[in-house]
């Protein structure tokens, strides 16, 4: 098995100040919920959060991928991770990640086990006084110790602890499941009465939320702030109020929603000073993810215009090896696709091209394939092929002028037929008419 233990920052180790600090079990609950993408075993195991990932590892392409894009993925959504290790049990994982050691699984597990600290078992950190006078300084030393007194004086916890982090005995979780619906609240530590102040305190519902429908691999477009006026406010005043947010676009980003709540905040005057804080999600909404690409999303993303980054590449490699494509009308499949050098078309207006009536091959052959006949019957792979429709007839071309064609012109006069392979696949085919040049028949394109 392939545990990860995650082991979140304390609230010293954050650069906000004591009163600002979220409460550590409000951080180890969003680090769960976050957790919730990556593997549906999610747990929290004392002080951190452990998952098994083993039947997800092909789908994030490895485990030192996987690893990665863990620590990548808990900055982006502003997730604070002290340690992060991995182990063939979820103790072991644990105990390394106190220890600051992140590889259990390239040597075995009492190996590496043996080295760490007492602290970094809890089971046996209960008993560091006691052991510590035995000459006892790591889990090894006291792993060596006879196993009958050690049950005796300690209790069986201690040895029962050693053998599940060492895989000897099986290990119980109670799975985390994410709640249907999100809604957070914080009492606040002081009266607040300035609502730009409040985001410091906002930020960690905030942060919750989109662990939240990170384990639902979802978004929104909307959500509420509610906040409760202290008890000591003025006569005639509200018990609080509300402020509801609306997104252009389905997101979860961390980032973009706290500097949206911030705008919306400097505008806002409370009425009373505020005691504490709710936040509410909207309609939660399926989140697309877009694959990356090459190109900037927008041309004012890019540090420079793609026509001149084109434009470039073509005078440093030479304009024909920029081409761009055109489609143009026409009833020869190999005709329908112009390519020239980009720096004469790359700004020529584009006109809207009819699409076909017929089915189009995925793959098109650039030299059609001449195919053995059987029979009359035309083979493909040693096998004759099964023709499913057609003909089709294409002819044309003779306005065009091609040097390298026996008759000097770009004429076809083909019957154009779907067959079926032996093995199953769907082939695009003609065979030639009237042609003094070339009789038989030919493979043209390899449908999906």
């Amino acid at each position: 098995m392939h545990w990860l233990a995650l082991l979140p920052s304390p609230p010293s180790a954050t650069d906000e100040p004591p009163s600002c600090s979220a409460d550590p079990e409000q951080t180890q609950q969003a680090l769960a919920w976050w957790a919730l993408q990556f593997s549906p075993k999610v747990a929290r195991l004392e002080e951190a959060v452990v998952l098994e990932v083993q039947a997800c590892l092909r789908l994030f392409g490895g485990a030192e991928v996987l690893h990665q894009r863990v620590r990548r993925s808990a900055v982006q959504a502003g997730l604070s991770l002290q340690a992060l290790a991995w182990a063939p049990t979820s103790l072991a994982a644990l105990a390394l990640a106190r220890a600051a050691v992140s590889d259990g699984l390239s040597r075995p597990i009492a190996e590496v086990l043996d080295g760490l600290p007492l602290h970094c078992l809890s089971a046996v950190q209960a008993q560091a006084a006691m052991l510590a006078r035995l000459g006892c300084r790591t889990l090894g030393d006291v792993r060596r110790l006879p196993r009958a007194g050690l049950s005796r004086r300690f209790g069986k916890a201690l040895l029962q602890a050693l053998d599940q982090a060492l895989g000897l005995q099986p290990e119980a979780h109670a799975w985390l499941q994410a709640p249907a619906e999100f809604e957070a609240r914080l009492e606040l530590p002081q009266r607040v009465e300035n609502a730009q102040l409040l985001l410091q305190y906002v930020r960690h519902l905030l942060l919750q939320l989109c662990a939240w429908l990170a384990g639902r691999h979802a978004g929104i477009q909307a959500l509420t702030l509610h906040w409760e006026h202290d008890a000591m406010r003025a006569r005639g005043v509200g018990c609080g109020g509300s402020l509801q947010i609306h997104t252009s676009h389905c997101t979860r980003d961390f980032g973009h929603l706290s500097r949206l709540l911030g705008e919306h905040l400097a505008q806002l005057r409370l009425a009373a000073p505020a005691g504490e804080i709710r936040l509410q999600a909207g309609e939660v909404l399926p989140l697309i993810e877009a694959s990356a690409s090459l190109l900037p999303a927008a041309p004012d993303q890019a540090l420079e215009p793609l026509a001149q980054l084109l434009e470039r590449i073509s005078v440093r490699l030479s304009p024909e090896r920029v081409r761009c494509g055109h489609l143009q009308e026409d009833h020869r499949l190999e005709a329908m696709q112009h390519w020239q050098a980009w720096a004469s078309s790359g700004a020529a207006p584009r006109s809207a091209v009819r699409g076909p009536s017929y089915p189009q091959p995925s793959w098109l052959l650039s030299c059609p394939l001449r195919l053995s006949v059987h029979q009359d019957r035309p083979q493909y792979q040693q096998a004759p092929l099964q023709l499913l429709a057609g003909p089709q007839r294409i002819e044309g071309g003779w306005w065009q002028l091609d040097a390298t064609l026996p008759n000097g012109h770009a004429q076809v006069q083909r019957d154009y037929f779907l067959a079926l392979s032996a093995g199953h696949l769907v082939l695009w085919v003609f065979q030639q008419r009237l042609s003094e040049f070339e009789h038989g028949w030919f493979l043209h394109g390899v449908f999906a």
